[in-house]
């Protein structure tokens, strides 16, 4: 089965093509399920790189109008960090915008002491162990169905050390425990290939981090991350698909 549930739009402002651009892209590529994900606004704080909280409900209905109209499955989610002060938000995405699922994208985290820091600028591999423990109080939570890019710390310039070994195995023992499915992200490999203190490599995925994923069982499923619509199911998905099998990993084709 070839499915996407990481999709972006133009609603987030650094994405291009319309809801039923990506839908038309879905149906071209025979894709039996498409998901929706684009970035969740959040009341009272502006994360920018995304659509405002007022243009949320347009974004739901015209979801809802694209499954009248097209024959294939599709679902209506958004892509949001966990922040503890939230909570009441997240129920309220289910409960009254009935959105269907929730991926778990952490790029601004919020530590112990309430500061929110953006993970693309961390200060040293310290900041991991902060975000990391961020991520598994999301995958706690229960509201989200997966974790999206679980290894994007891994673009900051940093070798790997301790500290990454140590968040990564905070978040993989957290999925394995709530059983909860981790992304392997195909936009990564879109970003190319760059020198690194320990050697060239795609920021993410990571595969220090996928090789201590492998042995697990904890499910896995390829996520496009696609703002273009040309990459619902492009050729980077596919080399996606080949990396996990080659790892062996336990992959998923669909979040429900």
């Amino acid at each position: 089965m070839k499915t996407n549930f990481h999709t972006h739009c133009q609603r987030c402002r650094h994405a291009f093509g319309t809801e039923e651009d990506y839908v038309r892209n879905a149906v071209a590529k025979n894709l039996d399920q498409l998901g929706f994900s684009d970035h969740a606004p959040f009341p009272r704080y502006d994360f920018g790189n995304r659509m405002p909280l007022s243009e949320l409900p347009d974004y739901l209905k015209t979801i809802d109008e694209l499954k009248q109209k097209y024959d294939i499955p599709i679902f209506k989610g958004l892509e949001a960090e966990f922040h503890p002060m939230y909570q009441f938000y997240y129920k309220e995405l289910f409960e009254d915008y009935k959105i269907e699922y929730l991926a778990l994208g952490e790029h601004f985290y919020t530590k112990p002491n309430g500061e929110i820091k953006n993970i693309y600028f961390a200060e040293s591999t310290k900041d991991y162990i902060d975000y990391a423990n961020a991520i598994c109080q999301g995958i706690e939570s229960g509201f989200f169905a997966f974790v999206a890019h679980p290894d994007l710390m891994f673009l900051n310039p940093f070798p790997w050390d301790k500290n990454c070994q140590k968040a990564s195995e905070l978040i993989i023992k957290s999925a394995k425990k709530h059983d909860t499915i981790l992304e392997f992200n195909a936009n990564g490999y879109r970003r190319k290939q760059f020198p690194f203190p320990d050697g060239e490599r795609y920021p993410y995925p990571h595969m220090n981090f996928w090789n201590m994923v492998k042995n697990t069982n904890i499910r896995v499923i390829v996520g496009s991350d696609c703002h273009e619509p040309h990459q619902v199911f492009d050729e980077k998905v596919e080399l996606a698909y080949q990396t996990v099998r080659s790892l062996g990993l336990n992959v998923v084709d669909t979040i429900f």
